[in-house]
């Protein structure tokens, strides 16, 4: 009981080979070393409340290593998840800063540091405890797209 518009399953496989499958593609994914930064002046240069892009630092705000700019540029919008300490204590406990918020890479980090995130924090006692960690990091939209 064919119509005019049916497409056999091998002329399908056909289209999305020819065409692309972009946008069923699985999200990207990184697992990066991160840490937590203030809008402090011995944390960030003379303008702390600023950021490379000329945003002002807010909750949802991310900075990557210069050399992650090539994977997630300015404007780019991630999801993020706690995987606890380099040593892998404490999975988690950071995941209610991170839970159902999408966050934006704004912001750069000094140049020696290397395939790493650093997640802007409003008080230094909360990124003093955050410290060095694992993040899982899910890729939403590469750029500003």
């Amino acid at each position: 009981m064919g119509g005019p518009f049916q497409i056999s399953l091998p002329v399908l496989l056909l289209l999305f080979a020819v065409f692309g499958l972009g946008w069923a593609q699985a999200p990207k994914v990184f697992v990066l070393k991160a840490t937590a930064y203030t809008s402090s002046m011995r944390e960030t240069d003379s303008t702390p409340f600023i950021t490379a892009t000329g945003a002002r630092t807010r909750i949802g705000i991310i900075a990557v290593s210069r050399d992650m700019l090539r994977e997630l540029p300015y404007g780019s919008k991630v999801m993020l998840e706690d995987l606890g300490t380099t040593g892998g204590r404490g999975k988690g406990r950071f995941n209610y800063l991170f839970k159902d918020r999408i966050f934006v890479v704004e912001d750069t980090m000094h140049p020696r540091k290397r395939e790493q995130i650093d997640v802007w924090l409003p008080d230094r006692n909360t990124a003093i405890r955050f410290g060095v960690r694992t993040l899982r990091v899910t890729v939403i939209q590469r750029g500003r797209g």
